[in-house]
């Protein structure tokens, strides 16, 4: 397991940084190495962000930055496939996922391995792990029992599906909150009118980008913004204070991850166009 350690942003220190700075310390790159299981760990709300590309079956190990004595013994974690059809094993019980499904795991599991159904077609298991102060049940959530929210308009180039997996209305955690947001074709912008929760920090994850296509990952403070420029299966880390929103030279999809005070989706600080710079 490779395992990058990031640290956190102070608004005032972040509007000084340049792009490479920017890029170093929230942009997360090839989470998908065939072979590997590849960790972030960010000290904003000690959240996990990870990717699993097995060739063979990979155990996720622990690493002493976690300082527990296995990976989930303090921890929850969400999965979301991206790849070809796989299979996660918690404590020998066997979650087969195809593309698109999403998998909830409670704290206390000791082993955990990712393996692709065919070794010449990689599952892509994207996860994301949040601590924990007790165990919930393990829940399978395919797209199809995702809670649905459909949002934007075509003459604002925004329409799109929210598929809410690891949601208070779904499945119970003790604060990670996971979905999937895709964009209809035409439509090129997500959370724009944008706003911030102060009481929860975020990283979103982009997918489904064509080989020839980018997004533009905006954040920072709403009167003061920057962007990362973001290719295919890469993720950015989201800071509480910082606005987050996105817009791409095409359609694309993003699952959000979000750890902190509350699970109310809804708890949003709204940001007036007016305000934005």
């Amino acid at each position: 397991m490779k395992l990058d350690v990031r640290y956190g942003a102070n608004p005032n220190d972040f509007r000084h940084y340049d792009t490479d700075r920017l890029r170093n310390d929230f942009l997360i790159t090839r989470l998908f190495v065939p072979g590997e299981i590849r960790v972030t760990y960010s000290h904003i709300d000690r959240i996990i962000t990870g990717g699993a590309c097995p060739t063979i079956p990979l155990s996720l190990e622990c690493g002493r930055e976690i300082g527990t004595e296995f990976f989930l013994q303090r921890r929850e974690m969400g999965i979301i496939n991206v790849g070809a059809p796989g299979t996660v094993i918690a404590d020998g019980e066997r979650f087969p996922l195809k593309k698109l499904d999403g998998l909830y795991l409670g704290a206390g599991i000791r082993n955990l391995i990712f393996e692709s159904d065919n070794h010449d077609d990689h599952a892509h298991f994207y996860f994301s792990s949040a601590p924990a102060h007790t165990s919930h049940p393990n829940c399978y959530i395919d797209i199809e029992k995702a809670k649905k929210v459909k949002m934007g308009e075509p003459e604002k180039a925004n329409v799109r599906t929210i598929n809410q997996y690891i949601h208070p209305e779904v499945c119970s955690t003790c604060q990670l909150m996971m979905g999937l947001t895709q964009l209809e074709n035409g439509s090129v912008w997500n959370t724009m009118p944008c706003h911030t929760h102060e009481r929860r920090m975020e990283v979103y994850f982009y997918f489904d980008i064509p080989r020839d296509g980018v997004t533009f990952h905006i954040f920072g403070r709403p009167e003061e913004t920057r962007h990362i420029v973001v290719r295919n299966e890469e993720a950015v880390i989201n800071p509480s204070w910082s606005i987050h929103s996105a817009a791409g030279t095409s359609c694309y999809s993003f699952i959000w991850s979000m750890v902190g005070e509350n699970q109310e989706f809804t708890d949003m600080d709204h940001v007036p166009m007016s305000v934005m710079k």
